[in-house]
């Protein structure tokens, strides 16, 4: 049998190895034996938590929850707009009134179901230690008070700040506090994570030769055991090689050729690959992650045009993430004005794939229609919410900006005949509460990974210039 590299294995063993232990917190595991009133812990949430995940006051099984009033005041200043922050607020503050209905807040509440523990909410009172005293009369130290309030009035159990802020974690532990960051949904193994594509050497010569000539092979002639779904393999002989993909309906490796989208070309294996799920009709939703310069939005957006004639609309959109977090409305200008700057990088896409032709010519002339037509959009995410995504090719750029939720949200929102792209890096986060292990992008990754409607690809090597290739090795 041919050898699969180190990625093969790493797969595999993924499947069976043990959770490594963490000392972040994870929805606790449910227990047979019932937790005596010391054993039971208290998790105090701070705001981020509640608008990356307004479900996450269930996810501590039998544990208590705290929610510090100022939270309340901070979710209430989230409540409105149509990102999905001020969804996460409105949800879990609907939430919080149909279950304190016929209690007090300040009393302990208990949860839906009977592996739940109870919740309360925090009012501020003096505490022994006063972090306002320490760092300062802000949100994020009153909400510390709250944790500190709590350890003071139940010494015998464990309480636990859970944040996604990194800096009021440590402000936390340099108060002697336990602080850990929610972990729900977050993936522990990044460098494990699941790259879409493996090489398998010692294939022999007459196996490739038949790919080469057939374009079809069965997949159980080359391959130990099945793969995951439309995955895809760089086989090679002594001799040559050639790139497949694994079809798993048929069950046959099929050959993958470098075609060429709307004048882009794939310049490597992995672009192959992925302009390959990009324009394979059978396949609805395609992930590509790589860092700057990999050509991840550009081959999303030329197999998009590629397959114009295919879709109603070709959708392009991504999370604004503002400068030092501010709102965009302190930038001066209308809506458009205020939303170009966010634009810039799709719309550089465009222009390079435009470009490739002539001014006279009709390829350059229908992308110019297309934009003036709105056959072509390019908008921010926060104005796709809500609609119905039906017809359409939606390419969603930088998006590991978005919480899992989000990810799931947009997806949620397909329709018939509708393909949604993701595309992004994500070692590469732009929002303050998520990082490589909990962004939408890597949850999305590890979850939809052997599903058959779904397909993914890394791509490892810059085709931007040699220059970036600089950037990106050396420095």
């Amino acid at each position: 049998m041919p050898k699969a590299n180190a990625s093969t294995a790493k797969e595999k063993s993924a499947k069976t190895a043990p959770a490594s232990k963490t000392s972040h917190v994870r929805a606790p595991k449910a227990s047979s034996k019932t937790l005596s009133a010391t054993e039971r812990k208290v998790f105090v949430l701070d705001t981020s938590v509640i608008l990356y995940d307004h479900s996450a006051i269930q996810n501590f099984q039998e544990h208590d929850v705290a929610i510090p009033i100022t939270v309340l005041e901070e979710l209430d200043n989230f409540k409105k707009g149509n990102d999905i922050k001020n969804f996460e607020a409105r949800e879990f503050i609907r939430f919080i009134d149909k279950l304190s209905a016929e209690h007090k807040l300040q009393e302990w509440i208990p949860l839906n179901g009977k592996t739940k523990g109870s919740f309360r909410v925090v009012m501020n009172q003096s505490v022994s230690l006063d972090a306002v005293k320490v760092f300062g009369d802000k949100n994020d130290h009153h909400i510390l008070n709250s944790a500190i309030q709590i350890q003071q009035e139940q010494p015998d159990r464990k309480v636990v700040l859970v944040t996604k802020d990194i800096n009021l974690r440590l402000k936390a532990r340099a108060l002697n506090l336990i602080s850990e960051d929610y972990e729900t949904g977050k993936i522990q193994d990044v460098a494990g994570l699941y790259t879409g594509s493996d090489t398998l050497e010692d294939v022999p010569a007459n196996l490739i030769n038949e790919l080469y000539e057939k374009g079809v092979c069965e997949a159980d002639n080359i391959l130990p055991t099945p793969p995951l779904d439309n995955h895809f393999f760089i086989l090679k002989s002594f001799k040559n090689s050639v790139l497949s993909f694994y079809n798993s309906a048929d069950k046959v490796l099929e050959r993958v050729d470098k075609h060429n989208a709307f004048g882009v070309k794939p310049r490597n294996a992995e672009q192959a690959f992925a302009l390959h799920a990009l324009l394979n009709p059978n396949i609805k939703l395609v992930s590509v992650q790589g860092v700057a310069g990999t050509g991840k939005t550009l081959l999303a957006l030329a197999s998009a045009l590629e397959q114009r004639r295919n879709y109603k609309q070709i959708y392009l959109a991504r999370p604004i993430v503002p400068l030092s977090n501010k709102d965009i409305g302190y930038l001066p200008g209308d809506i458009k004005s205020k939303l170009n700057p966010y634009m810039e990088p799709l719309w550089d896409n465009l222009k390079y794939i435009q470009n490739q032709y002539p001014e006279t010519s009709k390829e350059y002339q229908k992308i110019k229609d297309m934009v003036e037509q709105e056959k072509l959009m390019i908008t921010p995410l926060a104005y796709i919410r809500g609609r119905s995504l039906s017809n359409i090719i939606f390419i969603v750029d930088e998006a590991q900006n978005l919480t899992p939720h989000e990810v799931k949200t947009i997806i949620s929102r397909a329709g018939e005949n509708t393909k949604i792209i993701f595309t992004g890096d994500i070692y590469q986060i732009d929002t303050p509460y998520l990082d490589s292990q909990s962004n939408g992008l890597s949850y999305l990754i590890d979850r939809a990974k052997n599903h058959p409607l779904y397909a993914h690809i890394t791509l490892l090597k810059g085709e931007r210039s040699e220059l970036a290739n600089l950037a990106n090795e050396l420095l």
